[in-house]
């Protein structure tokens, strides 16, 4: 596993990848198993924008994130025009990184967590770990898309997976960012922002996995009646267009699913 592929390797992984893809289009999603040759890629995205915005280095991200490889599920966003990625997340089953590192940072213990949030039922649970897109993309309406296809890609994998609970730890802008698309996170255990990692303003967050589709499904019908002012009490009309339809994709899957790819979560891949 790598942390640190260089350019050359990741074109050409990617290009063999784009080669096999179902979707002609310019942005293309997948979702992979951890020894899949693609997650490495993943996880040099990860490495590449937490190093850039957190200082996160190669060994760092090993130490930490190391101890979830055999648990973990990435998603990955390739890019046609460049032959290379352009955004990665990561899932992490049983609740991974979030549930271990959550409750010392916010002062609850795990019982406490699980509790408050009804976890103790026997639902699987999932670590939304990271999500990483590339500084090129985000100065344009690319991010949105690259972003856009991440969350997509993590609802149908979870779908499939039979996902009941989310957990993450989201720094601020990923958290403004899912807000404004309507996902309507509880703080975990009635927790506060913390330092962590690099970020000076992390939240532990929990969703039920199925409420993550159905609110922004309603904030892209509440953000289509433009009489209606948005959380800031403005009107916006040409961001909330573009929120609006953002949201609608991601909740139903529409222009975005026949652009992902879910090769490890295959039905003959599915743990026993």
């Amino acid at each position: 596993m790598s942390y640190a592929l260089d350019e050359a390797t990741m074109h050409a992984r990617c290009t063999a990848t784009l080669a096999e893809h179902s979707s002609p289009n310019r942005f293309v999603a997948l979702a992979l198993g951890t020894y899949d040759p693609m997650a490495d890629v993943a996880r040099t995205v990860e490495r590449m924008v937490f190093e850039e915005s957190f200082d996160l280095d190669e060994a760092t991200m090993v130490a930490e994130y190391s101890p979830y490889e055999k648990y973990s599920y990435f998603f990955l966003v390739l890019d046609r025009e460049t032959g290379l990625p352009a955004g990665a997340a990561r899932a992490i089953d049983g609740g991974g990184k979030t549930l271990d590192d959550a409750p010392a940072l916010i002062g609850r213990t795990l019982h406490d967590v699980v509790y408050a949030h009804n976890m103790h039922d026997g639902g699987k649970i999932w670590d939304f770990a990271t999500l990483a897109v590339l500084p090129r993309y985000r100065a344009d309406r690319n991010g949105l898309t690259v972003s856009g296809m991440l969350y997509r890609s993590f609802i149908n994998a979870g779908h499939r997976w039979h996902v009941r609970h989310v957990v993450c730890m989201l720094d601020q802008a990923a958290y403004r960012n899912l807000d404004m698309l309507g996902t309507r996170f509880s703080a975990l255990a009635g927790s506060e922002p913390f330092e962590y990692l690099g970020s000076a303003a992390n939240r532990a967050l929990y969703i039920p996995f199925d409420e993550i589709a159905r609110s922004m499904g309603d904030q892209a019908e509440l953000l289509n009646q433009p009489e209606v002012p948005d959380a800031d009490g403005r009107r916006r009309p040409g961001r909330r267009r573009v929120t609006a339809r953002l949201a609608s994709q991601v909740s139903s899957g529409d222009e975005l699913d026949p652009h992902i790819d879910l090769p490890g979560f295959e039905r003959r891949r599915h743990p026993r």
